[in-house]
């Protein structure tokens, strides 16, 4: 990966409300599922009470333990975006805490996810904000950069691009790029109902488990 350097470009054009919606609605294991399974966001966790996470990626990459290009990013936020910030897992300064979640909050925007480590949990575990990182130190953060916004970053293994759709909820966290949102959406639709149709069949007792000796039987001949 390059060095850290100082650059900043337009966030990206926002998702629109109904595809935000259908979003919502749908579990963060649905989405994968029809993303081959291979896709989100590992290693991260929530520190907020439990609320679906749906907005567009505005994104920062900083130097591990610095938040300036953080405070910058603000100027790049509106409503309904999620501040995406890749600070390469570092968690020996926290990279923010109540305060910006706060103003972030104030400004409209849906979410937090930090690459990295916050501090001021015991208050952020008390709100709605949705607030996902990898670790808490009481360590604050330095103010010195560089740092970059909306450029692409790694964020728990996963690449995000400024103006990817970001969902979220207590399983995980996922980056879905505009082009492909649509065909997720309807894939995890289809298999939603079909989990629904599962789940009666337990309760009525008569759920079809013959596929498994026979998919058995292939794996040990493979």
């Amino acid at each position: 990966m390059n060095p850290i350097g100082w650059r900043e470009f337009e966030s990206a054009p926002q998702a629109l409300p109904a595809t935000l919606d259908a979003l919502r609605e749908l579990a963060v294991s649905l989405l994968s599922d029809n993303m081959a399974r291979a896709s989100g966001m590992l290693g991260l966790r929530p520190y907020h009470r439990p609320k679906p996470l749906v907005g567009t990626a505005v994104t920062v990459r900083t130097r591990a333990g610095d938040n300036l290009a953080i405070h910058r990013a603000f100027d790049f936020c509106r409503p309904g975006d999620v501040l995406v910030i890749d600070g390469a897992g570092d968690l020996t300064q926290a990279l923010m805490g109540e305060i910006m979640a706060s103003f972030a909050e104030s400004l409209g925007v849906h979410g937090l996810v930090v690459d990295g480590a916050i501090r001021d949990v015991g208050a952020l575990r008390q709100r709605d904000l949705p607030v996902y990182a990898r670790g808490v130190t009481h360590r604050g953060p330095y103010k010195n950069g560089p740092g970059e916004i909306n450029v692409p970053v790694t964020v728990g293994g996963m690449v995000v691009h400024p103006g990817d759709i970001i969902v979220g909820d207590e399983d995980g966290l996922l980056a879905i790029p505009p082009a492909d949102v649509d065909a997720v959406i309807e894939g995890a639709r289809r298999q939603h109902a079909k989990e629904v149709t599962a789940l009666k069949s337990i309760a009525e007792g008569n759920f079809d488990r013959s596929w498994v000796a026979p998919q058995r039987d292939r794996m040990m001949n493979t």
